[in-house]
């Protein structure tokens, strides 16, 4: 035996090797025959060669990928850990070769696929992470301060709409009723079809690992269980990437940058071409500072003439090191010790990790790579070219301990990694678990769906409250007040009430976001289309309008008179239908399906401040890109014990069985069983 596959009744592979490179070939192998097309629309992302297959609507993608260098930092950071840590480059190398060999045989809907290279599983992590940190919050903050003042940074200072976050809990021995730790939650990103977690389950010698990978990287980075140890990660929303504003100018020998020096330094340039399938082919001028690449302007500016050009600097292009040299210590830990020394190497994205094991040790910790540099670094864009905006070192990563009552809690709020952040995700979600959990004394694994699928909404009581001090309202507005005050506060599917209140929400958000107190923020100016989503003001209100209406004074606006306006304006219109009626799942899809209706995908419980965190933008629409993209519960007493789901299945290839079988499960809250005994599945094939 080499490696052999076996699938469970849900189509997860689960895959027996005689060796741990043998395994990581095989997971390739697998992976490829799953996820085919996934793996060649992520490889062409990593390149910025989108555009080429995806045609002209990808192409704001591939500027950005280009300009900031996305291929050349994964090739560095490969060539740091075929250095540093050979055993691991190694591993990748069978990874890739298993993603080749099962790509031969692959039929694709557009084209034959292309071929993987060493560093590409690198660099498919960095084009999933790069816009994770958030770093473009910082232009936003840049334009608010300047149409608005400083104030406008904590009014505004939410969960965006661009970032990506998680609910992550794990309750001791001493609160479950077997006396060994549970670990479970949800991953919060943008729902992808195929999904962007891979259910597998990895056996060989050295180890026997379940967790969700993430397809094109080996290992599983992010949510594990070896059997004796488990750990789950969230997003720590910390601020690790700076922007400069650059002064740059052309000479007859190139690009040079003003730096801090007062010096004129050489750039590095080149161009590079862009093909589109379809159209011209468009040539990208790349430029690299001291700082980092240049991805938006350049010595003429912006695209309408602005006099701006900004780099970007990251811990991976800066140290060569992306992190992966922890992926192999965690699928051979044994306790949390072992977990908790592979994630001293990780560099990116900077997680809050829970981990536990059958020992009763416990970890709650920060990982990452944060650098140490000013404040304005943090919050703002800084001149280049002024002394004091240097990166000085790396941060200690902070741990936390769990609370008196046994349990630890992350939902991206202000917890354990707040020195390292500027913006968090508001308390409601995290507030919501720790009170459910402590209502209880003992919990079980098979308790943990009905905290993964809560959706009592905190957020809506200052909207509530405005609505309450209401007068002088016509009679059927009246009515509606009166109904969401009553209201449960329950964002579920099948509330009209849920729907109702959406309704008035984005009704005032639209006329806060029209009001002429805004006005300046309306339209940013010419970034690329990539850094837009952070910059929409409609957005912007409509998650931070708890914010907003909270606020002693909200610059002259009348905010009672805009609310009534609001409520009368939903009043007189049709009756809003249940909120599952326009909350529809809104998956991304790298093929576009002309037969596709978006009124197919089902109607939606939760919203973005519930627990069930199926998040729309208020204002804009209803319907949901963003959610759970899987949910887990890891029981450290058994591990067969343990449940998984993702939004549709365990394969990427339309028409299987197993494309979208677990979305009715997903949809309720349901679980499907970890099987983990060979003797239990259906052998598929040898690799």
């Amino acid at each position: 035996m080499s490696a052999e596959i076996y699938r469970d009744v849900w189509g997860v592979p689960h895959l027996r090797a005689d060796s741990m490179r043998e395994l990581a070939r095989a997971q390739g192998n697998v992976t490829a025959r799953d996820r085919a097309w996934q793996l060649e629309v992520e490889r062409h992302r990593a390149r910025g060669t989108s555009a080429s297959l995806l045609g002209p609507d990808a192409l704001p993608w591939d500027r950005f990928a280009r300009r900031a260098r996305l291929e050349d930092t994964a090739r560095r950071c490969f060539e740091h850990l075929e250095r540093r840590d050979p055993e691991t480059a190694d591993w990748v190398r069978a990874y890739v070769d298993g993603v080749n060999e099962g790509l031969a045989d692959a039929t694709l809907p557009l084209g034959a696929p292309g071929r993987w290279e060493p560093w590409t599983p690198l660099g498919v992590w960095l084009g999933a992470h790069i816009l994770f940190a958030g770093f473009p919050a910082k232009l936003w903050r840049e334009q608010a301060v300047k149409h608005l003042g400083e104030e406008a940074v904590g009014l505004f200072a939410v969960d965006g709409p661009g970032t990506s976050g998680s609910n992550g809990w794990l309750v001791s021995g001493e609160r479950t009723v077997t006396g060994q730790a549970v670990i479970a939650g949800d991953p919060h990103r943008f729902i992808e079809d195929p999904g962007v977690y891979q259910q597998i389950h990895l056996s060989c010698p050295e180890f026997d690992v379940v967790g969700l990978a993430v397809p094109g990287v080996p290992g599983i980075a992010h949510f594990g269980h070896t059997g004796t140890v488990a750990w789950a990660i969230t997003n720590a929303m910390a601020d690790y990437q700076d922007l400069y504003e650059e002064r740059l100018r052309r000479t007859g020998a190139g690009v040079e940058a003003l730096g801090p020096d007062g010096s004129w330094t050489r750039a590095y340039r080149h161009t590079e071409t862009v093909e589109v399938a379809g159209e011209e082919s468009v040539e990208v001028e790349v430029i690299e500072t001291e700082r980092g690449p240049v991805i938006a302007g350049g010595p003429e500016g912006l695209d309408d003439g602005t006099p701006l050009a900004l780099s970007l600097r990251t811990p991976p292009r800066v140290t060569g090191d992306l992190g992966f040299s922890t992926l192999l210590p965690l699928l051979r830990a044994r306790r949390v010790a072992d977990v908790d020394r592979a994630f001293d190497s990780w560099a990116e994205p900077v997680n809050v990790v829970q981990a536990a094991d059958t020992e009763g040790g416990l970890l709650h910790r920060v990982a990452g790579r944060v650098p140490v540099r000013s404040e304005a670094n943090r919050t703002r864009v800084v001149p280049a070219w002024e002394l004091g905006h240097e990166w000085r070192g790396w941060h200690d990563m902070p741990r936390a301990g769990l609370t008196e009552d046994g349990v630890a809690v992350m939902a991206n709020q202000r917890g354990p990694a707040q020195p390292l952040g500027v913006e968090f995700a508001p308390p409601h979600r995290a507030n919501r678990i720790a009170a459910m959990l402590a209502g209880k004394d003992k919990w079980s694994a098979g308790d943990m769906p009905a905290l993964h699928m809560d959706t009592y909404l905190a957020s809506a009581g200052p909207l509530l409250d405005h609505l309450a001090a209401l007068r002088d309202l016509t009679p059927q507005a009246a009515g509606l007040t009166d109904t969401l005050l009553r209201w449960n506060r329950r964002m579920d599917a099948d509330s009209e009430d849920a729907a109702l209140y959406s309704a008035v929400r984005g009704a005032v958000v639209r006329r806060l976001a029209a009001h002429p107190a805004f006005a300046a923020l309306t339209a940013p100016p010419a970034y690329p289309e990539v850094l837009l989503p952070w910059l929409g003001l409609l957005p912007r209100i409509g998650f931070a309008l708890e914010h907003l209406l909270r606020a002693e004074e909200l610059y002259g606006i009348d905010r009672p008179a805009e609310i009534r306006a609001a409520v009368e304006e939903v009043a007189a219109g049709k009756p809003p239908a249940a909120w599952g009626e326009t909350h529809r799942l809104y998956p991304w899809r790298a093929l576009p399906d002309t037969s596709y209706e978006k009124d197919d995908e089902p109607g939606l419980s939760g919203d973005h401040d519930c627990v069930l965190c199926t998040s729309a933008v208020p204002g804009l629409t209803d319907l949901a890109a963003r959610g759970p993209a899987a949910r887990y519960v890891w029981d450290l007493a058994r591990r067969e014990d343990s449940r998984w789901v993702v939004p549709f299945g365990a394969s990427g290839v339309p028409g299987s069985p197993h494309h979208r079988d677990q979305l009715p499960l997903w949809l309720a809250g349901g679980l499907v069983p970890v099987v983990t005994d060979f003797e239990q599945l259906s052998k598929e094939s040898d690799v």
